[in-house]
């Protein structure tokens, strides 16, 4: 005869298959940590930041090496010819990305040094992409680049404010100015929040290792 005992087993035994079968549903089909996966696709990044953790003295001590490159936050600015851009656009190279306003005095006094790392080291591998966030008079900034003899960066800027809150939601940006290294794979391998002397010895060494250069 059918019992109560073994009613009790039959439903212990049913609860346990299907606590089994969500979690191996559940195992299948939940997304991947998107850290761990961007950390596995820029493994190939890693002998970048090495060549780049001794080189991280003097005007550049500050910069923050990255210990597991990553894919950089998803950005968009316009370009030089008014067009949208994103970081994407650079890959194959390697850059620097500086964020500065023409209200931020750190940012404007570090502008000459980094248009001098883009005459000295800019190329088919290299570019410094300045991107300007300044959102109320949107000719000042080229203006003033023009007034200061800024001549070898391409003017990119973002108007609308909208990259701010994406480099702020991510932790790169507390204040400006902040600048970070993009290398050739499309990884992020270093991160400086704050200013430096571009145009350095310290400067010129670090970006050169970035770029495998003698």
């Amino acid at each position: 005869m059918w019992n109560a005992s073994r009613t009790r087993k039959v439903w212990a035994a049913a609860i346990v298959a299907l606590v089994l079968l969500g979690a191996g549903a559940w195992y299948g089909f939940a997304p991947r940590d998107p850290m761990a996966a961007g950390v596995a696709e820029c493994r190939a990044s890693q002998p970048v930041a090495e060549r780049l953790k001794p080189l991280a003295r003097g005007e550049v001590a500050a910069v923050g090496v990255s210990q597991a490159p990553k894919p950089p936050p998803a950005i968009s600015f316009a370009g030089p010819d008014g067009q949208a851009m994103s970081l994407a656009s650079f890959k194959g190279k390697t850059i620097l990305v500086n964020l500065w306003a023409t209200w931020c005095v750190p940012c404007r006094e570090e502008m000459p040094a980094l248009d001098r790392l883009q005459a000295e080291l800019g190329g088919p591998d290299f570019q410094v992409v300045a991107i300007n966030v300044d959102t109320r008079n949107r000719e000042k900034p080229k203006a003033w680049l023009q007034e200061n003899g800024i001549r070898n960066l391409a003017y990119h800027a973002d108007p609308e404010g909208k990259l701010l809150q994406v480099l702020q939601k991510s932790g790169h940006v507390v204040g400006l100015p902040t600048t970070f290294v993009v290398d050739a794979l499309g990884c992020e391998v270093a991160l400086l929040k704050g200013p430096a002397e571009w145009a350095s010895s310290d400067a010129v060494a670090f970006m050169k290792a970035a770029l495998n250069r003698p």
